[in-house]
């Protein structure tokens, strides 16, 4: 089941972020890279003001949270994570479905995001296509991800 974002499952959502970064972008990208991408103290300020703004949306199962999304008025998708234990059941692409019926009903046409590596082939199956590889920069580490779009209406 796919909600809303409520202030209360602040705590709950970065730890899902964590877990997910740590349990499955493991595979593409470095200890250093996950270190500062999914540092072990999370700034609750910093987490609280982006998740206040956009869209949010989170999914549910067994009671548990299973994922979580946030689109922008723009139609920036710029998180979308999955619990290690929610893996491949259909937690993202249920969470996308969300995010793209909200953009249509907001008229925004195109959804665009920047995708890790672990990432770039869920997003393909979703209809995302690549647009190119950007390095981004965090803390002196260098991390490499795409930046992606989709046609989700006429806008």
């Amino acid at each position: 089941m796919v909600r809303p974002y409520q202030p209360s499952d602040l705590r709950g959502v970065i730890a899902l972020f964590q877990r997910s970064v740590r349990q499955i972008a493991f595979r593409d990208y470095t200890r250093a890279q996950l270190a500062v991408w999914a540092p072990e103290r999370a700034d609750l300020g910093a987490w609280t003001q982006r998740l206040s703004n956009g869209a949010v949306f989170v999914s549910e199962r067994d009671d548990r949270l299973a994922g979580f999304a946030r689109i922008d008025a723009n139609g920036e998708l710029d998180l979308l994570y999955v619990d290690p234990l929610f893996e491949r059941q259909g937690v993202g692409a249920e969470l996308v479905d969300t995010v793209t019926a909200w953009a249509r009903r907001h008229n925004i046409a195109d959804l665009t995001a920047s995708v890790s590596i672990t990432a770039r082939p869920f997003f393909e199956r979703m209809g995302f296509r690549v647009l190119g590889l950007q390095v981004v920069e965090r803390e002196g580490v260098k991390l490499e991800n795409c930046r992606m779009e989709c046609r989700v209406g006429e806008g």
